[in-house]
């Protein structure tokens, strides 16, 4: 059986609707988003980091699994263990979809993570209010998700999954941001196939074996479609 790692980024995702809260500026209420995803800017202004999160996490009520997030639920149906999904997302499109074998290395957008006892809890609410930790009732949630400077999740679980992969498969993502963009040259490495679908050519697109552009919400099922044949 073929193993495969899939990863996905923010092209998955817009196809859905997910808001990006940034204006033709590039800001969100006049701040750059790098104010609002630091541990600095959480630590001088933190209303203003949970004000952003909370309505990112509310706007995600209003959002459905697109066919490239079902596609490929439906690989995993099939190859079960032998599929892994690593998302750049925050979002749970992919769970909503129907996929089991997620790993978010930038964390998950309806979760928090508490800084006093380091707690990691699902959260579907707000967190502005700052409500309690449920392990350890201090006030000192923050959103579990990975902020610049900060360590991507699961890295070490990442690199082995590519180190067995068959097949590696870039989906919607701009090949810019490491450690993830350095994931086609490390699974090549180890003897992996590798494939990008994106909706154009990727900063990478020169490391894949083959590369695929266009929607993902219809290269992704064409592309399970003709791996479950």
């Amino acid at each position: 059986m073929t193993r495969i790692v899939v990863l996905t980024g923010a092209g998955v995702s817009a196809e859905s609707g997910v808001p990006t809260f940034r204006d033709a500026d590039g800001l969100w209420e006049g701040h750059r988003v790098e104010d609002v995803a630091t541990p600095e800017a959480f630590a001088h202004q933190p209303a203003v980091v949970h004000r952003f999160y909370d309505a990112r996490r509310a706007a995600l009520a209003g959002v459905d699994p697109n066919p490239a997030h079902r596609a490929l639920a439906r690989l995993e149906q099939a190859l079960r263990d032998d599929l892994l999904v690593v998302t750049q997302n925050i979002d749970d499109l992919h769970e909503r979809g129907g996929s089991t074998r997620v790993v978010h290395m930038h964390g998950r957008l309806r979760a928090a993570r508490c800084v006093s006892c380091d707690a990691r809890v699902e959260w579907h609410g707000d967190l502005g209010h700052e409500p309690p930790c449920p392990v350890c009732r201090a006030s000192a949630l923050r959103p579990d998700v990975v902020w610049f400077g900060e360590m991507p999740y699961d890295l070490d679980l990442i690199f082995e999954a590519l180190d067995d992969a068959d097949l590696f498969v870039s989906i919607g993502t701009s090949g810019a941001v490491y450690p993830a963009a350095g994931f086609v040259r490390h699974a090549a490495a180890g003897g992996a196939r590798t494939l990008e679908l994106n909706l154009d050519p990727s900063a990478g697109t020169h490391h894949f074996d083959e590369a695929r552009h266009g929607a993902a919400s219809s290269l992704v099922p064409e592309w399970v479609s003709q791996l479950l044949r």
